[in-house]
């Protein structure tokens, strides 16, 4: 089985509901940048996933776990392979990884070559969750949805696509993913 799954029983419509456990890992990136209104900055305060979890309605079990929150462009292969880590210690097999685009690929790499018996959706945004027009909410429900019927391995999920963690880059002047030609 790949996932651990709940019945719980809905009174109202008297049919048993699968729940699935979904463990959701906060890395920091764009997604979960605050914007300083006084220093014009964007910087980490706290994860917005917590509220982005609710705002979601998921019914599925969740479990958050926050990493230290960083830019992508400052994560080094030790906290690349702190992810890794979280994602092997988990007892959950359906992950989705809040992530950093602009090394999101390399995450999704270490990740992928680790061969975990998991599925493990890796997203993010391009502009944060809390200013206008973000696609951070999008790109997480997206995520969370597919997480559940991928087979077992690593994915990114942008852009409403999917794409295999060996075969994307971020196409920095047209500002979204693709799969490598």
């Amino acid at each position: 089985m790949r996932c651990r799954v709940y019945m719980r029983y809905d009174q109202s419509s008297r049919f048993r509901q699968h729940i699935m456990t979904l463990r959701i890992i906060a890395t920091g990136g764009t997604f979960d940048k605050h914007y300083n209104p006084v220093s014009g900055e964007l910087t980490f305060e706290q994860s917005h996933l917590p509220e982005v979890i609710t705002r979601a309605r998921l019914t599925d079990h969740i479990v958050f776990e926050q990493l230290p929150l960083l830019d992508s462009l400052d994560m080094r292969e030790t906290d690349r392979a702190r992810v890794l880590t979280s994602c092997q210690a988990s007892a959950e097999t359906t992950i989705v990884v809040i992530h950093g685009t602009d090394t999101m690929q390399e995450t999704a790499h270490m990740l992928g070559s680790a061969v975990l018996p998991k599925t493990i959706v890796i997203t993010g945004a391009m502009i944060p969750y809390a200013i206008a027009g973000s696609d951070a909410q999008f790109n997480f429900g997206f995520a969370c949805g597919i997480a559940k019927v991928l087979p077992h391995g690593t994915h990114i999920a942008m852009n409403g696509q999917i794409f295999n963690w060996n075969n994307v880059h971020k196409n920095r002047s047209a500002g979204r993913f693709e799969t490598i030609r």
